[in-house]
């Protein structure tokens, strides 16, 4: 008999509704963003995703035209899939570096979907995104489930954890009905709690 197959432990159960994981430190952010350094367009994806806070599907139908000559700050309008509600993505430095050098290596024409497929002239699918996610962060010796989301929390649960951005500030960017709802969303709510209590007043 073949040795039994090793268990993904980024994979859900049969059935399961699965809330995936944020990366919870900048060391396995860089780990990842070092780990890409050969491919840019995968690269500028994880650095645009976890710098925004905007969904997959929403960056996956950027254009380089949209882009190409926006400046370190630029805020960019875009309709969301989802909600159909305006949002902005917004060029910051990181984003502006990994964007350079994306458009410098590949060549693409402006009428190009800056996450285009290498099959085809279409971008790269939501599900492909999912199982790059998941091999990213599996690479790093990441434990957890992470999926297509990871890239969005990461962005709130840095800002909360990392710069100690308010929750208010976070679910306007989320388009969350109120922060309890982005509490939830990131699930970082219950180890603040804990965290405040080991606060010693005395």
């Amino acid at each position: 008999m073949g040795e039994a197959p090793r268990k993904n432990l980024n994979a859900p159960g049969k059935g399961a509704n699965v809330t995936v994981d944020p990366i919870r430190s900048l060391e396995d952010i860089r780990a990842i963003v070092n780990a890409l350094k050969g491919n840019s367009r995968n690269r500028l994806l994880f650095v645009m995703g976890v710098n925004n806070g905007l969904r997959i599907i929403d960056l996956l139908k950027i254009r380089v035209k949209d882009v190409k000559t926006a400046k370190p700050g630029a805020m960019i309008r875009i309709k969301e899939s989802k909600t159909r509600k305006q949002n902005v993505l917004v060029i910051n430095a990181a984003v502006h570096r990994a964007l350079m050098d994306h458009l410098h290596e590949t060549k693409l024409s402006d009428d190009d979907f800056l996450f285009k497929s290498t099959r085809g002239k279409e971008p790269i699918s939501r599900g492909m995104v999912n199982k790059l996610i998941k091999k990213w962060t599996t690479g790093i010796g990441l434990k957890g489930r992470y999926g297509c989301a990871t890239l969005r929390k990461t962005w709130g649960y840095m800002q909360r954890t990392v710069y100690g951005v308010g929750f208010e500030v976070i679910a306007k960017r989320f388009q969350h009905s109120s922060p309890a709802v982005t509490m939830r969303y990131l699930g970082i709510q219950d180890q603040e709690v804990y965290e405040s209590l080991m606060n010693n007043i005395e």
